[in-house]
């Protein structure tokens, strides 16, 4: 069975919510939307105090290239416009509006019934998903229509879709793909319609063999898209990962995917994108898991953008006792939360509820040359040198040693028997970096 060839774990998958039909979480009384939850600058935004928008109405447009479109996923008053703490516990540009009622623009079309031709062109394919502000939902966040756009003499060959979802307790992906399988082989006819290609995969891990049986048998009916069962292992949701895994090619260092002729879209991404070109659907909206080993109801919800992940986790039925980390994602590339006043973000896949036993990080020790981090490590990085370097600010020497190149995946801190903080310090090292990357060639 397929899989990437470089490094990789094989977590405890605990999908407690695999199986459970998506529900729909009840409105709250005020969404805060942020302008900036992708990758990009933050939108500007349209509106102002005193405002009344419909859901769907664009509240912040886009402010350049990689940047993306922010949409109302409530009717009601803007209260005002001011920052937000998000996730990673920074203050965001945000619109905070009052919810009353719930009523669309009328150019979204709701009826549940598919709509399967497409009679859009490449470029009108593409504005619609510009417009409708669809960004990467596993994880990256990056504007959807921008991958659509490769550069200057660079040509799509495959389209990958990623239906992998490897991240522990996650099951989001797999649901959707069970409850709209159907719409979400839509979505990638439109993707190859907009890359120009006439082969499209979508690679799914063997631990969802119902989804597996369920597209395979959809998408005997449509041309050029194939189904390929995966060997479970993490994190094959990296795009290179995924690449190397279906193709058995490998994106160099510094390049990007279309560079060997692949373009990658996440599952819950052409969905979306079926809903934007089919429907004139906006981004408002998305399905996360709710879950953890005592979590009272996991389960899989359908959320507003701008709700308050505590609304979520109330109506999921709280926060179990004995939680000693709340990790908003999944445990293995998520962050933990400081709270639960946090609004829903176009990235936001999941809250994991983590044990207190678990949650309690061991004592650090020795390196002890064991080299388990430089197998694991799917970038084939030496995670261990990394850390030293870090820790004695050596950023000219962690560029050198492809830095930039990692995945965050956290393989190398979970597998460290000296339970050293790997990633911690890869992480802030590669911002570093990047900063002093970015400042070089602004000059």
């Amino acid at each position: 069975m397929k899989t990437f060839r470089i490094g990789g774990i094989h977590p405890a998958e605990n999908k407690f919510a695999a199986g459970k039909k998506i529900i729909t979480a009840a409105l709250p009384g005020q969404v805060v939307i942020p302008l900036a939850h992708y990758i990009g600058t933050p939108a500007d935004p349209v509106v102002k105090r005193g405002d009344i928008v419909k859901v769907g109405q664009i509240i912040g447009q886009a402010s350049g290239f990689i940047s993306a479109n922010v949409h109302s996923s409530v009717s009601g008053k803007v209260v005002k416009l001011d920052v937000q703490l998000d996730a990673s516990g920074y203050k965001r540009p945000a619109v905070f509006i009052e919810v009353d009622g719930d009523e669309w623009l009328e150019t979204i079309d709701r009826n549940p019934e598919i709509k399967r031709e497409c009679t859009l062109s490449k470029q009108e394919i593409i504005e619609k998903i510009k417009a409708a502000g669809i960004v990467g939902l596993g994880g990256a966040t990056f504007p959807a229509h921008v991958k659509l756009m490769p550069p200057p003499g660079k040509k799509a060959e495959v389209l990958i879709i990623n239906a992998v979802e490897c991240e522990s307790y996650l099951t989001c992906d797999h649901q959707l793909m069970m409850e709209h399988g159907e719409e979400i082989l839509i979505g990638v006819t439109i993707l190859m319609k907009a890359l120009e290609v006439n082969r499209a995969i979508i690679g799914v891990e063997n631990n969802k063999k119902d989804a597996i049986q369920l597209l395979k048998k959809l998408a005997a009916d449509y041309k050029g898209i194939e189904v390929e069962a995966l060997k479970v292992r993490y994190p094959q949701g990296g795009e290179k990962q995924l690449i190397d895994a279906l193709i058995r090619r490998q994106v160099p260092s510094g390049r990007i995917p279309v560079e060997v002729g692949a373009v990658v879209q996440n599952v819950a991404t052409t969905y979306a994108i079926y809903e934007a070109v089919q429907k004139n659907k906006p981004m408002v909206e998305r399905v996360m898991t709710i879950t953890g080993k005592d979590a009272p109801n996991p389960g899989n919800y359908r959320v507003r953008l701008g709700t308050y992940l505590s609304n979520v986790v109330e109506e999921a039925g709280g926060v179990p006792e004995g939680t000693g980390k709340i990790v908003g994602g999944g445990p293995m590339m998520g962050r933990s939360l400081m709270n639960l006043n946090i609004p829903m973000a176009k990235g936001s896949s999941g809250v994991v509820f983590i044990r207190d036993a678990e949650a309690i990080r061991k004592p650090v020790q020795n390196c002890i040359r064991c080299t388990k981090c430089v197998t694991v490590c799917p970038m084939g990085l030496e995670p261990y040198l990394l850390m030293a370097q870090s820790e004695r600010n050596m950023w000219t020497e962690m560029e050198a040693n492809r830095t930039m190149d990692c995945l965050e995946c956290g393989s190398c801190s979970y597998t460290c028997p000296s339970n050293r903080p790997l990633l911690d310090y890869i992480r802030f090292g590669k911002s570093t970096v990047g900063g002093i990357i970015r400042s070089r060639t602004a000059k």
